[in-house]
């Protein structure tokens, strides 16, 4: 079952696994058809105390200092990532992503935007083969070869879908915002 609406998928860095204890975001990123926007998160005084892991910190490269030095408002994010994605498929790798995606909103005292859709569920539609998903991640690894930053794994995201789907596959352009 093909849907109508344009897929975009969506990623987010954390400043832990929850397994880790209370983590909260700290970059969003989406993509679509090669084009990628990601914000980074200014920790949020609801946050205070949750947890960091030097494990997460060397798997993304951000570090606390410049997450809350650099990062945008909570508000901001939220506000500018709804827009963007309004009425749109939303798409991720991890089910997680919803829980961060979540913990934004609280923090910014709204209602979460929208619901993520596992990538599952878009592989199952498109009846895709395990042969057929193989080559997609290698096509993506090969498009998007660094990883865990938002953007760069949305974008490699993007690239499996639309070789899942059959669409052209864009060369990545990342567009890092704050």
């Amino acid at each position: 079952m093909e849907s109508n609406l344009t897929v975009i998928t969506i990623d987010f860095e954390a400043s832990c696994l929850p397994r880790h204890g209370l983590s909260y975001p700290i970059e969003v990123g989406i993509a679509r058809k090669g084009q990628a926007r990601s914000w980074l998160i200014r920790p949020h005084d609801d946050w205070a105390g949750w947890h960091w892991s030097a494990e997460a910190e060397a798997l993304h490269g951000l570090s606390r200092d410049r997450v809350e030095r650099e990062g945008l408002p909570v508000e901001t994010v939220l506000a500018e990532l709804a827009d963007a994605c309004a009425g749109q498929r939303m798409v991720a790798d991890s089910m997680i992503d919803q829980y961060w995606l979540d913990t934004l909103a609280d923090a910014a005292g709204q209602a979460t935007p929208f619901l993520i859709d596992h990538v599952s569920l878009l592989l199952d539609e498109h009846r895709a083969g395990e042969r057929q998903i193989m080559e997609a991640v290698a096509l993506a690894d090969s498009v998007q070869p660094h990883r865990h930053r938002a953007a760069s794994d949305a974008l490699w995201l993007s690239s499996l879908l639309d070789h899942i789907a059959g669409r052209t596959i864009h060369a990545p352009a990342l567009m890092r915002m704050a």
